[in-house]
């Protein structure tokens, strides 16, 4: 609920200005509804997850200056930036999440959203699209797999570390966009 509350206070601001990127895929609200769609997506997966657990490895090693770096870019680069986050996030959840408790098709909904909202951020910058990945922050998704989610077996208490920590950068990222939308 928290989140959504978040998502509409953010998304008032996001189609205010987002005319300035003429990101027709912001102003005409998709990009809140997606983000809400698979915000929603995650809780659900929470709500059926038996084990709810933190891990100091992963808490200790959240990228805040990625984000940082990121708050002080262009428009365009925070837009990349989010479209990164989002493809780091579904090819994570590409990986064997059958020790899970989670709905396939709730996971296949959530890959597809999440998906489709990096490809239309993408479009909203062109060329600026197809910079070069933040290696960093690929290298902190690849921690994840390997450290997380690979040496506990891809167990379901993994993966809700792994749902948990991907719920706030989908939040830290929606910010990146709002941000951009409201410098431009």
């Amino acid at each position: 609920m928290l989140s959504r509350i978040l998502l509409v206070c953010l998304s008032l601001s996001v189609n205010s200005a987002a005319s300035s990127l003429s990101c027709r895929w912001i102003t005409d609200g998709k990009f809140r509804q997606h983000s809400e769609n698979y915000l929603e997506l995650l809780d659900t997966m929470a709500n059926n997850s038996t084990n709810s657990t933190e891990d100091d490895e992963v808490k200790n090693t959240f990228p805040d200056h990625l984000y940082s770096q990121a708050s002080k870019a262009s428009a365009e680069d925070k837009l990349a930036f989010t479209a990164q986050v989002l493809n780091e996030t579904s090819v994570l959840f590409e990986e064997d999440h059958s020790s899970a408790s989670w709905e396939e098709n709730t996971v296949e909904n959530f890959v597809n959203v999440v998906t489709q909202q990096a490809d239309e951020l993408r479009s909203c910058i062109g060329s600026h699209g197809h910079k070069k990945k933040n290696k960093k922050l690929h290298m902190y998704f690849q921690r994840l797999s390997s450290h997380v989610l690979k040496r506990m077996g891809h167990s379901a208490e993994a993966w809700e570390l792994i749902r948990g920590e991907v719920k706030v950068h989908l939040m830290r990222a929606n910010q990146l966009v709002t941000s951009a939308t409201r410098t431009n």
